[in-house]
């Protein structure tokens, strides 16, 4: 198995790039100067942890804004806050199974950002 340069196996290390979002997305990115799949796993999920945050401050606003209305406001306000709890610890748990995996599964968009990046560097 081809080790990091944290001395990981390579599944390892990927699987560690998403454990902190976008913090430790950050750390093997800087860190990690040869192994392209750990750095490809290492901007994805920076971007997609960024995007994630995006939309948990969206959902907040929205939830302040529609909050005041009786029954209504807390009924949507409560079903995203769910949806997005749902698809944030969903995809968290997916992305980290697919890097120990060994598999790169690339989200749509992000994925090929992140492994168009990655190849160029």
């Amino acid at each position: 198995m081809k080790k990091s340069t944290f001395g990981l196996d390579q599944n390892i290390a990927s699987l560690c790039c998403y454990v902190g979002g976008f913090i430790t997305g950050i750390i093997f990115l800087v860190s990690e100067k040869d192994d392209k799949t750990v750095r490809f796993h290492a901007l994805q999920s920076i971007l997609w942890s960024l995007l994630l945050v995006a939309l948990h401050v969206a959902a907040a606003i929205i939830g302040v804004v529609i909050g005041w209305i009786p029954l209504l406001g807390g009924l949507v306000t409560g079903l995203i806050s769910t949806i997005l709890f749902l698809i944030t610890f969903g995809s968290w748990a997916f992305l980290m199974f697919m890097a120990y995996s060994n598999k790169e599964f690339k989200i749509p968009v992000l994925g090929d950002v992140a492994k168009n990046q990655v190849e160029k560097n």
